[in-house]
């Protein structure tokens, strides 16, 4: 009897460690509401996510709106077990915010109006910058375009 209890005990001890690994899930588009600003998450090319040391979700409409939220936040963006944005050149797949490249460019308007774009790869973002213009920026450059209403004139 003991060895059961203790087989079930391990079992469940196991499952609630499981159950609390953060993990990103895929964004409900058209369904979720931003974290930040409330809209509708619609746009599959400018989504974005995060989620905590507890794995609790938070769901952006743009990169922009996730970049506000940890300048308010901060310490949410610094616990966080993941930052995520949408690759603009392959919607609805979520990319490190950290390692993403930002375009900043008037021809790409976003959700919110700050007119930023995220993409995975370097290549990609510099050729879509020499189609449309605009600036390229790390996470932290963005982050803080953001914090100061940054705009392509």
């Amino acid at each position: 009897m003991k060895t059961i209890l203790y087989f079930l005990s391990l079992v469940l001890l196991t499952t609630l460690v499981v159950s609390c690994t953060p993990e990103p899930k895929p964004i409900a588009y058209g369904q979720a509401n931003c974290a930040h600003c409330n809209m509708t998450v619609a746009d599959n090319r400018y989504g974005a996510e995060l989620v905590n040391d507890k794995g609790k979700l938070y769901f952006f409409d743009s990169a922009e709106c996730l970049m506000a939220y940890v300048n308010e936040q901060p310490e949410q963006g610094e616990q966080a077990a993941f930052l995520l944005v949408t690759d603009y050149t392959n919607p609805n797949e979520l990319i490190s915010a950290k390692d993403a490249h930002f375009l900043q460019a008037k021809a790409l308007p976003s959700p919110m109006g700050m007119y930023i774009t995220a993409i995975a790869d370097k290549a990609a973002a510099t050729k879509m910058q020499q189609e449309v213009g605009g600036r390229l920026l790390t996470w932290n450059e963005a982050v803080k375009a953001v914090q100061n209403n940054e705009r392509p004139e």
